[in-house]
């Protein structure tokens, strides 16, 4: 579809119902859900294990082919499990597999198909044995993570930092770079100086952000039936 046919009050309803999924089904799986949160699609968020914290104002958006996976195993009691601070930014394809600790600061976005484990899944040289040699990522602040970056354990990401597009990141990499490539490595410095603008500065006024986001779905949806609806679902045509 190259439209949205459906009228607005059909729009809200659906996201309404999306509200109420993650009341019903998310959030007693987690530890903890912040307040403002949106899932797209929450149905295709496939949560195992505990503990695991989203923090306020995260977006999580999950397709059926694309399905977000939050999980905890491990043969350990009292571990830190996944933390997810606030205003960060979760993309389709995004699995979090924590043994021990994965740590996601606060503003931070992760794009499609991303994987973070902080274990080797098995021994290396007893590969009967579980879960293997373990070690905590951290994505600190404002990190910035491609499309189909692998971040493998015992990592920290400096603050600001931006991780290319299909990079396989075994080290640390420190504040303010840019990294990519397998290994992953430093190809560029940011300006720590440069003022950066985070999602954070863009949730500073969640009543006007709202607002805003109001009048664009009813200008999007304006003149839109359910009868055109109807006939877009059941016999689409060229242009819709």
């Amino acid at each position: 579809m190259r439209k949205d046919h459906r009228p607005y009050i059909i729009k809200k309803a659906y996201q309404k119902f999306q509200k109420f999924y993650v009341n019903r089904f998310i959030r007693p799986q987690l530890e903890s859900l912040g307040k403002h949160f949106v899932f797209m699609k929450p149905w295709n968020v496939e949560i195992f294990g505990a503990p695991i914290h989203i923090g306020d104002f995260t977006t999580v958006i999950a397709t059926p082919d694309n399905k977000v996976r939050l999980t905890i195993w491990s043969n350990e009691a009292n571990i830190e499990g996944i933390n997810i601070g606030n205003y960060c930014l979760i993309c389709p394809g995004t699995r979090i597999s924590a043994a021990t600790s994965i740590t996601i600061g606060d503003n931070c976005m992760i794009a499609n198909g991303a994987y973070l484990s902080d274990s080797d899944a098995h021994g290396i040289y007893d590969r009967s044995y579980p879960v293997g040699k373990t070690s905590p990522i951290k994505l600190e602040n404002n990190v910035w993570v491609g499309d189909s970056v692998i971040i493998t354990k015992g990592v920290t990401i400096g603050q600001n930092s931006i991780i290319g597009a299909g990079a396989v990141v075994v080290k640390d990499i420190p504040s303010n770079s840019v990294a990519a490539g397998n290994p992953a490595k430093v190809v560029k410095k940011l300006d720590p100086d440069m003022k950066f603008i985070t999602r954070a500065d863009w949730f500073a006024d969640p009543v006007k952000l709202a607002r805003q986001f109001r009048i664009l779905d009813k200008s999007m949806l304006e003149g839109n039936t359910f009868s055109g609806w109807f006939r877009s679902i059941l016999f689409p045509k060229n242009g819709d």
